[in-house]
C-alpha cells in the first residue's frame, strides 16, 4: 500500500528535488512551503510520515511538530534542519521528533530514514482512520461531510467538518480551544478564535433536535462533546 508523506521544506529546490526523488521511490507525497499550510494539510488527511524543515514562515518545525503532536502521538516525524548543535536536537525531540538529519545530506541518507521510520507504521491500519460517528440520534460521516438524522441529511462545510471531527475524536474529553484553532486555521489569535466561536455555534444548532448531544464551553479552556 502507498505510503503517504508530508514534506515541509520553504527551500523551494529543495523541495521539490526531495519530493521527486521520495516519489521516484513509489510514495505519495504533499509538499508545503509554510508550517501553518502543512498544519492545515495535516488535519484533513491521513499521513504515514512526516518531514519538517525547521526555520520555516509564519511557524517553523518545532512548533508545528509540537501542535501536532497534542492530537496525534504515533505519526513519525523527521526534522530536516542545517541546525546541527546538540541543543537544537534536543529541542526538536522533546517537540514531539522521532529523528533529526541535518543539512546538507545525500538522497539515499533520507532514503534510509524514511525507510526505517515507516516500518514503525502499520499502514494498512492508519488508512482505517474511523470516519463515521454515532452522536445520539445523529450519524456524522466525516469522509462525506454529512450529518444525518431521520433520512435528512445536512452537508458540512469543510471547517464545520473538521471541527466537529477532532470533538468527535476526543468524545466526553476537553479539547482546548488552541488544538482546534492550530488543527484547523493553523494559528490561535484572536480573530480566528472568534471564527471558532461562530462555528460551534453553527453545529449546536446542527444538533439541537437531541438534547442528549452537548457541546460544553470549558471556561478558559475549551470545549467537551458529551452524549447520554
Amino acid at each position: 500500500m502507498e505510503a503517504k508523506i508530508l514534506l515541509v521544506e520553504d527551500d523551494t529546490s529543495l523541495g521539490f528535488v526531495v519530493s521527486d526523488h521520495l516519489k521516484s521511490l513509489g510514495y505519495k507525497v504533499t509538499l508545503c512551503m509554510d508550517g501553518v499550510d502543512a498544519q492545515k494539510k495535516f488535519n484533513e488527511e491521513t499521513f504515514h510520515l512526516c518531514l519538517f524543515d525547521v526555520m520555516m514562515p509564519k511557524k517553523d518545525g518545532f512548533t508545528l511538530a509540537s501542535d501536532i503532536r497534542q492530537t496525534d502521538k504515533k505519526t513519525p516525524i523527521l526534522f530536516l534542519t542545517a541546525k546541527a548543535m546538540i541543543d537544537d536536537k534536543i529541542a526538536g525531540f522533546k517537540a514531539g521528533g522521532d529523528d533529526y538529519l541535518t543539512k546538507p545530506f545525500s538522497l539515499d541518507e533520507l532514503e534510509m530514514r524514511v525507510m526505517a521510520l515507516l516500518k514503525r507504521v502499520d499502514i494498512s491500519l492508519v488508512n482505517k482512520e474511523k470516519s463515521l460517528f454515532q452522536l445520539g440520534l445523529y450519524k456524522f460521516d466525516s469522509d462525506e461531510h454529512t450529518l444525518v438524522m431521520n433520512e435528512e441529511v445536512k452537508t458540512l462545510t469543510k471547517k464545520e467538518n473538521q471541527i466537529l471531527k477532532i470533538l468527535c475524536k476526543h468524545l466526553n474529553n476537553v479539547v482546548p480551544r488552541e488544538i482546534v484553532l492550530n488543527a484547523v486555521w493553523g494559528q490561535d489569535d484572536y480573530f480566528v478564535g472568534r471564527s471558532l466561536d461562530v462555528f460551534i455555534t453553527k453545529i449546536r444548532k446542527y444538533l439541537k433536535e437531541d438534547s442528549t448531544v452537548q457541546i460544553a464551553n470549558i471556561h478558559g479552556v475549551g470545549f467537551k462533546l458529551t452524549v447520554g
